[in-house]
């Protein structure tokens, strides 16, 4: 994955979108309906720029020319971070960013290579995210602990914050 030095708050977020790369990328298709599918996420810029491979052709390719909105979910649950993203995509053709971008593993999809004809890039622009941030099962229990006692719900264990 292609990562430009990022700071600030958004920069926590990039850290955990590089550890699960694979996300869940949510369109909407041409009935108003979502349609969600998988996603290998191949770069991240510092103006929160997300970076993936599809095919020209493909169902979201399409769907994005009709509504530009979108949404992607990250999840480690080994770490117990999540990250909920919305923001808009854009289709476009560049052969040097492809190149860039390009992992051999890409090979599968676009045996061409980066120069591929049917290879498409998405831009999503990340307009806000959400981090959770939960800590190990120890801190559940004691906050279950204290909830039975003090007969409160926790409501967040653990951090969550918004990049706007």
């Amino acid at each position: 994955m292609v990562v430009q030095p990022i700071e600030g708050p958004f920069a926590e977020i990039a850290r955990v979108i590089q550890r699960v790369e694979a996300a869940l990328l949510t369109t909407v298709d041409r009935d108003g309906r979502f349609h969600t599918r998988p996603l290998q996420t191949l770069g991240i810029e510092s103006d929160r720029s997300l970076w993936f491979f599809t095919a020209a052709e493909s169902e979201k390719a399409h769907e994005l020319l009709h509504d530009v909105r979108l949404s992607l979910a990250y999840a480690d649950r080994r770490s117990g971070s999540y990250v909920a993203i919305a923001g808009t995509g854009r289709i476009l053709h560049d052969p040097a960013k492809a190149r860039l971008l390009w992992t051999m593993e890409q090979r599968a999809y676009y045996p061409r290579g980066a120069d591929d004809e049917r290879l498409a890039l998405l831009c999503v622009r990340v307009e806000r995210a959400e981090c959770w941030i939960a800590p190990g099962k120890s801190v559940h229990l004691l906050a279950a602990i204290a909830a039975r006692i003090s007969g409160t719900p926790a409501t967040i264990v653990g951090r969550h914050f918004s990049v706007p």
